[in-house]
């Protein structure tokens, strides 16, 4: 197989000869014999024909297999070059248009349906989109990394109970600041808890430093990653950077701020920050990163992009998977099945919803889990778990994704009595039990499953009429 392209331009020419020699061999049939003479003499393989007549592609021994890349040039003859082209074999047939013409392109598809049309635009975008994107973050690392390099103690701040995307955003965070354990500290207000991310901490010798709101003003300068500011509650008056992919809040000031909610995970954002200065990523960085990744998206069954896939197969063949299985370990501990046993138990499934109140529960990962859990079963569309942890009400969401959006449900419902947010496939509240029961009743867990469900149903329920009142409005 090769690659005919008849083309009337000397740049188009050069352009397609990079792109394509490389990849494929490639000859070029041009008319003008200037021309061709000329690029003949510097290396290109040319050849010199009519491109309206059969015997040019014959020439050039042009094959069924072949692909064959015309220049529009927007003058009459197209349609007697593609002529000539098929009665010679040609099937591959592409149409390349300099000057996107949205009627000839209309044109061209009625009379030949079957050859594809391009633009310039089409071929040169997506790399000059990555290229340029790619030297803006690289400029934005370089600023992150020349503010930061004066301090003697930097503080790499995760949530409390910090997951895998905060540990190894954390770590990447530090290697992209050239800065080892004891100039940039990993701290957490409240550590690890969770049994599979205490296997990560340790599997990957991972040190999170327990942290109080006292000690910030200790630091020069302070960073966090996979978190935002607001979290902390008016106790992180500073912060020097914030790398994240939750939603953006307002009422906070950074020096530096990366966060893009439509990431996956805060370390697909760290790894094209790595990518973009060229940095090496050890094999223990990378695992933690990879681990994450798969993590946080479910292994790309939530909230996931192009990027996150990008990123999981950067990161793969510097990873070690034989590490990644061991902190996979068993899912389902004894601990986990008394909630989930108590969820079946009380829970009460209606219009593929699920709902469940848990009590009062040891750990918030509980209620999570068993929001996952349950979205895995048959006819459930979105799942509602709920449990008390330390005097708080916590609510965990999910939904299957393509449904309406699981953060604007727990921002609606809970947002004005407590911190409420998330992603369109997951979400969740807290919410302190005393204004939960100021504004809802007190809490009886067969009262509180059909509240819970009332809620869900009305803002399901709402969905068409909003929508009906946008496109009113937008009339």
């Amino acid at each position: 197989m090769k690659c005919l392209a008849v083309c009337q331009d000397e740049l188009l020419i050069r352009t397609l000869h990079q792109v394509l020699a490389p990849t494929f061999p490639v000859e070029f049939l041009v008319e003008n014999r200037t021309l061709g003479r000329r690029l003949h003499d510097n290396g290109l393989p040319i050849a010199m024909a009519d491109p309206k007549r059969c015997d040019a592609f014959l020439k050039v021994d042009l094959s069924p297999s072949d692909c064959v890349i015309i220049q529009d040039t927007h003058r009459k003859g197209l349609a007697r070059v593609i002529d000539a082209a098929r009665d010679a074999g040609g099937t591959l047939i592409y149409v390349l248009d300099t000057r996107h013409d949205p009627q000839r392109e209309a044109e061209l598809k009625s009379d030949f349906p079957d050859v594809t049309y391009l633009t310039l635009a089409e071929l040169v975008s997506p790399a000059l989109t990555v290229a340029l994107s790619r030297s803006l973050t690289r400029a934005r690392v370089q600023q992150y990394q020349r503010y930061f390099e004066d301090a003697d103690r930097v503080l790499i701040l995760l949530h409390n109970d910090p997951d895998p995307d905060a540990m190894a955003s954390g770590l990447a965070l530090r290697t992209l600041l050239r800065r080892n354990k004891t100039t940039a500290i990993i701290g957490a207000v409240q550590n690890v808890t969770r049994p599979e991310n205490i296997r990560m901490k340790h599997l990957l010798d991972i040190h999170v430093e327990t942290v109080t709101s006292a000690d910030f003003a200790n630091f020069e300068r302070i960073a966090t990653v996979d978190v935002q500011p607001h979290y902390f509650g008016g106790a992180l008056e500073r912060c020097d950077l914030v790398v994240d992919h939750h939603p953006e809040q307002a009422n906070h000031n950074a020096v530096f701020k990366d966060i893009r909610p439509d990431y996956g995970s805060t370390c697909t954002i760290l790894t094209e920050h790595l990518r973009a200065i060229d940095m090496d990523i050890s094999e223990r960085v990378a695992t933690a990163m990879l681990y994450a990744i798969k993590s946080d998206t479910l292994f790309f069954a939530r909230q996931t992009n192009r990027v996150d896939l990008d990123a999981f197969s950067h990161l793969y063949p510097l990873a070690d998977a034989a590490l990644i299985r061991k902190m996979e370990g068993a899912d389902l501990s004894l601990d986990r099945l008394e909630y989930v046993t108590r969820a079946v138990r009380d829970g009460t499934l209606a219009d593929q919803v699920f709902t469940a109140f848990l009590g009062k529960v040891a750990r918030e990962d509980n209620i999570t889990y068993a929001a996952d859990f349950f979205l895995d079963l048959e006819d459930v569309r979105w799942t509602v778990i709920s449990g008390v942890v330390n005097e708080m009400m916590i609510i965990s969401v999910r939904n299957l994704g393509y449904s309406r959006n699981a953060g604007d449900f727990v921002k609606k419902a809970f947002g004005d009595i407590g911190s409420a947010g998330g992603h369109r496939a997951m979400a969740k509240a807290v919410v302190p039990i005393h204004r939960f029961a100021e504004k809802f009743g007190a809490i009886d867990p067969v009262r509180l499953g059909t509240l819970i469900r009332s809620l869900v149903a009305q803002f399901l329920h709402d969905a068409p009429a909003e929508k009906k009142k946008e496109a009113v409005g937008a009339k």
